[in-house]
């Protein structure tokens, strides 16, 4: 992580439009708060729902938290991303599984990949190695527990990101 290369950091759910936009903005906060060179994005491994806004549920209670997510729009993760992202960080055991899929295909497509992938939760204390729950088809509480994941690990992936910006 050069202070002049920005270190690039992919959030991947399943639709790209409840946890992984959410991670999204709540690690960029959290980055940005450290004015870490950090870029952050988020995809989904399906094509579900190309160019859709974010779950209005997850806008409304990411909004109550001070997280604007309404100018993201899904996009579907792609073999390209290796090339282009430092992390790729899955949301579940299920998108992990499928990301590597991917990766594996970027790497016979290209040779090599650039990105190292991990689950989301993998360095958060709290919640570890825990999977978001996908609080599509749930109640009000799976959007703040989606939220209170990725405010933990977020913060816990900041403490990362700050140990190992010398080394980068």
């Amino acid at each position: 992580m050069s202070s002049r290369t920005p270190y690039k950091v992919l959030c991947v759910c399943l639709g790209n439009i409840c946890r992984s936009p959410t991670a999204e903005v709540v690690l960029r906060h959290y980055c940005d708060e450290q004015q870490l060179n950090i870029v952050v994005d988020s995809a989904g491994t399906s094509n579900y729902h190309p160019g859709k806004a974010p779950d209005l549920r997850s806008q409304k209670h990411a909004l109550k938290r001070g997280y604007d997510l309404s100018a993201l729009r899904a996009r579907q993760l792609i073999p390209h991303d290796f090339i282009d992202y430092d992390l790729i960080l899955a949301m579940d055991l299920e998108n992990l599984s499928n990301i590597q899929d991917i990766q594996r295909l970027a790497e016979t497509r290209f040779g090599h990949v650039r990105a190292r992938v991990a689950l989301m939760s993998e360095h958060d204390q709290t919640y570890p190695k825990q999977a978001l729950p996908d609080p599509y088809y749930g109640e009000a509480d799976g959007f703040e527990r989606v939220l209170d994941q990725c405010e933990s690990s977020s913060q816990a992936w900041i403490e990362i990101f700050k140990q190992n910006l010398h080394k980068v």
